[in-house]
């Protein structure tokens, strides 16, 4: 059974999963046009990090960073490697989409890989499909060619 918890980034199963996630950057681009975040930097108070579980062995990680500008920004989604081709990295990208909406959030924006990054072409392609339209820099980004944009309008429920 799949199971989206709310999570330290720091706890000793999930570690792996960040782990990948930080290599797998490392190896896409140059390093000044990454924003991966380690364990450290996804324990702050303005974000809020989820692991998706598979009874208990965790499969997958994705995070939500609120910030200033009444938007949420779309951190740190990682499937591992085991556990791709299953539809889980949209699982997670819609548990994201829902607590941001619940939370107030205007829009969920990113930033991935551009285009000429091939490590980045799935993770584009699946924001495509869900919705998500390329943009300018989003808050607290500049201008970069390595660096695509994206943001996801959410309507107010209810």
């Amino acid at each position: 059974m799949i199971d989206i918890r709310l999570a330290d980034p720091g706890a000793e199963d999930v570690r792996p999963l960040i782990e990948a996630h930080l290599a797998h950057s490392q190896d896409a681009g140059p390093d000044e046009s990454n924003h991966t975040m380690g364990a450290d930097a996804l324990r702050t108070p303005d974000i809020r990090f989820w692991v998706l579980y598979e009874g208990e062995t965790p499969l997958g990680c994705g995070a939500l960073k609120a910030l200033d500008d009444g938007t949420a920004e779309v951190k740190s989604v990682h499937v591992s490697s085991a556990a791709r081709g299953r539809g889980l990295a949209r699982d997670l990208m819609a548990h994201l989409e829902q607590d941001a909406r619940q939370s107030g959030a205007t829009a969920l924006v990113l930033e991935t890989g551009a285009e000429h990054l091939d490590e980045y072409r799935a993770a584009r392609k699946l924001y495509e499909a869900l919705g998500y339209n390329y943009c300018g820099p989003i808050f607290g980004y500049e201008d970069d060619p390595n660096s695509a944009f994206m943001r996801l309008d959410l309507k107010p429920t209810g």
